[in-house]
């Protein structure tokens, strides 16, 4: 489903992802775990248009999407969830929703009743402003704001980043409520244990390049990963 062929990326002169290549196939939840400053966030930037590789191609259902625009993205099926949440505040919640389908011309209610469904508390609040949401319910909202263009691949940019644990729980279960529902994942989660423990295959990313890859289990069961992520 989703290519990265030897990308080069930088921010002016540094040079901030070095010859990264991976898949994603489709049904796959896929996480990239590493320190922050990894590149991490950087390598979902560029798959989502936001930046664009020196050289290297990124692919997306056979299609080239190097240097696509970020919204023509969004209309081929590629959803980004940013860190942190990037709700629109001032909007209520049902807004922000309606924001998420903007690419789409066939939005209906069935649309929202859908989201609802798989997040009822914001089924509670669809009339709140969003701004005055608990930090788990802002991230529920950029999760199923993103749901709204009807993603074939979800990007997931450190969602439990700042939530108490047992929000951390919660959001977690809702990755795998969407996985098991049919949206493919790409993760990205400074929390390795809880990436890998739901992540089909994983990759280690060090310094803007991959060092380590392999199913989730085998690098939960990696004494480097152990050691370096998992406080093993």
């Amino acid at each position: 489903m989703l290519k990265i062929n030897d990308i080069h990326v930088y921010y002016g002169a540094i040079h901030a992802i070095k010859g990264v290549s991976f898949e994603v196939h489709e049904g796959e939840v896929v996480a990239l775990i590493g320190a922050n400053g990894a590149g991490k966030s950087t390598i979902l930037k560029t798959v989502s248009g936001l930046m664009h590789p020196r050289s290297g191609s990124v692919s997306f259902m056979g299609q080239d999407i190097t240097h696509m625009e970020a919204h023509r993205l969004v209309k081929q099926g590629l959803a980004h969830v940013p860190e942190g949440r990037r709700i629109f505040l001032q909007m209520t919640v049902q807004e922000n929703l309606e924001m998420g389908a903007f690419t789409r011309k066939d939005v209906s209610k069935d649309d929202l009743d859908m989201v609802f469904e798989q997040f009822p508390r914001l089924k509670e609040r669809r009339r709140q402003v969003a701004g005055t949401l608990s930090g788990g319910e802002q991230q529920m909202l950029a999760m199923s704001r993103a749901l709204m263009s009807h993603p074939k691949l979800m990007m997931l940019d450190e969602p439990s980043m700042g939530l108490a644990p047992i929000l951390v729980d919660q959001i977690f279960d809702i990755i795998r409520t969407l996985h098991k529902n049919g949206t493919t994942i790409l993760l990205v989660e400074q929390n390795a244990s809880k990436a890998l423990e739901i992540a089909d295959r994983a990759y280690v990313l060090e310094t803007g390049s991959i060092t380590l890859s392999g199913s989730g289990a085998e690098l939960a069961n990696s004494d480097d990963v152990k050691k370096a992520y998992l406080g093993g």
